[in-house]
This record gives structure tokens, C-alpha cells and sequence, in this order.
């Protein structure tokens, strides 16, 4: 029982689940929007659905990243102690879990609509491929952005089996929110990756000019915060919590500094997270109060 318990800790760890908190709230708004109109019903079962592609899609891109980054993570202090690295995880058991999770996540999609049991693969090389590409271009931060602006926009495709330009905006504020703030993540392994020929904008541009390029792709993120407010008619919750979150996008900007970065899993994990908690609980309550 003990080394069952420890096997599922190990696999908690290696898909990072605390990091769902990234994209789970926007898949909530996605579906929200949805549904809180007159036209679509809420539907538990599609909901249920809905968090399963999500978890199905998330373990297979991030057991993925672990597996194909390993020889990497292995030669990397920081990373040196991840579970396949350190062998509590076997390459072949990652590669199965990957897998397995994939299938799942197709399988499930085929639940919902043919439209995104069509996607679904298109949507996996997204999530996937996102881990190859730190060993081609810089711009891999957005590739991961990319990833995860996928949440809002599959989830109210799951609904309506049709695109619109709200959740589309919606998926421009994670594409921008999570590129900034994975390249402020990358300031940790500039010297790391300088050495490995990996590329981020930190080990192509330096500490200092990162830090500024992050800010700008934030600054974006505020643009599509408001944009998605005012073509929503935001009432005052979404203004709130457009709000809050716009202060901890700068937060984390004032505690990491090119020179210090002691504080960097605050404002990477703990603020991040917490801003999109917040921001999905009033725009949701914005939604059904309308």
C-alpha cells in the first residue's frame, strides 16, 4: 500500500498538478460562456467531460515534456532530482503514461462533438510538440502559451460546436499571460541552456532585456483583458477581477529582478496561480449574474 501511495505521489509530481490551476479556471470560463446564455443548457455530464479532456491532455503534455527533457534534466542541478532523472519514474513507464493519457484524451473527445474529436489531434501535437521546440527557436515560451490558450476556446467549442470572438479573446489573455510569465520561469536556466544550445528569450536576450520583453507580452495581456471586457459587456465583477488580476501581473514584475531571483516560484506558481483562481471566479459570476 505504501509503495502504492508513493507511485501516485511520483506521478502527481511528474505532471506538476498543482499547475493546473493555470488552465482548469479558463476551461471554466470557456464553458461558462457557453452556457450562460439562454441558447445552451448546463450540462453536468459535458462538464464532467470537459475536465477529463483537460486532465487527459495535461498529463500527456507534461509527462511528455518530463520524458523527451530527461537527458537535459538529468545534467541540470535544478532539475537533476524530477522523478525519471532520479529513476522513480522509468523512461518506458513515462512513455506509456503519455500514451495512455493521449488515447484517453481522444477517446474523450469523441464524447462530446465530432467537432472536437477532429481537433483533438491537432490540439495533442500543440501540447506535445511544445517540448521539442526549446530546441529550435526562443519563441518556444509561446508555443507553450499557445498550449494552454487552447482551454478556453475548446471548452466553449465542446458546447456550441462553433467558434466565436469572446473566447477567442479569452484564449489571446492565457496565450499572453503564460508566455510572459514562463519566460520569467526561464530566467532560472540561463546559463544552463546557454551551454545545452537550448533557446528561450532569456539565454537569447539576457536576464535584463527578458524581463522587459515579459512585461510587454504582459501589457498585451491587459489589452485583451480590457478587449474582452468591453466587446462582453463586463459588469462590475469582471471588472474586479480583470482588476485583480492586472495587479498581480505587475506584482510579480516588482519581486524578480534580473540580479535577484529568490523570488521567482512566488511569482511564477504562487501568483499566477492565484490570479487565475480569482479572475475565473468573477467573470464567471459576472456571467450567471447578468
Amino acid at each position: 500500500m505504501n509503495n502504492l501511495f508513493r507511485t501516485i505521489k511520483d506521478y502527481i509530481s511528474l505532471i506538476k498538478f498543482s499547475h493546473t490551476v493555470f488552465a482548469m479556471p479558463f476551461a471554466l470560463i470557456g464553458f461558462s460562456l457557453a452556457v450562460a446564455g439562454e441558447e445552451y443548457d448546463l450540462s453536468l455530464k459535458l462538464l464532467l467531460l470537459i475536465i477529463l479532456c483537460m486532465i487527459f491532455a495535461r498529463n500527456a503534455a507534461m509527462s511528455f515534456n518530463r520524458l523527451a527533457d530527461r537527458n537535459f534534466d538529468s545534467l541540470n542541478p535544478r532539475t537533476s532530482k524530477r522523478e525519471i532523472p532520479s529513476g522513480k519514474i522509468s523512461p518506458k513507464a513515462a512513455g506509456i503514461f503519455v500514451i495512455t493519457n493521449s488515447i484517453l484524451f481522444i477517446a474523450t473527445t469523441a464524447f462530446i462533438n465530432q467537432l472536437t474529436l477532429f481537433l483533438s489531434p491537432v490540439a495533442l501535437l500543440v501540447i506535445l510538440g511544445y517540448s521539442l521546440t526549446k530546441r529550435i527557436t526562443y519563441l518556444c515560451h509561446f508555443i507553450l502559451g499557445l498550449g494552454l490558450s487552447l482551454a478556453p476556446i475548446g471548452s466553449y467549442l465542446s458546447v456550441t460546436g462553433k467558434f466565436s470572438l469572446i473566447p477567442v479573446l479569452y484564449s489571446f489573455i492565457v496565450l499572453t499571460w503564460v508566455s510572459g510569465f514562463d519566460i520569467i520561469y526561464a530566467l532560472q536556466d540561463v546559463e544552463f541552456d546557454r551551454n545545452s544550445n537550448l533557446h528561450s528569450v532569456p539565454s537569447s536576450a539576457g536576464r535584463k532585456k527578458a524581463l522587459t520583453i515579459s512585461m510587454i507580452v504582459h501589457s498585451l495581456t491587459f489589452l485583451f483583458l480590457m478587449g474582452a471586457g468591453l466587446i462582453g459587456k463586463g459588469n462590475l465583477f469582471y471588472w474586479t477581477g480583470a482588476g485583480i488580476f492586472s495587479l498581480l501581473l505587475v506584482y510579480q514584475h516588482t519581486i524578480v529582478k534580473h540580479d535577484d531571483l529568490s523570488r521567482i516560484t512566488l511569482a511564477f506558481g504562487t501568483t499566477n496561480g492565484i490570479a487565475s483562481i480569482i479572475f475565473a471566479f468573477f467573470v464567471i459570476l459576472d456571467l450567471f449574474c447578468k
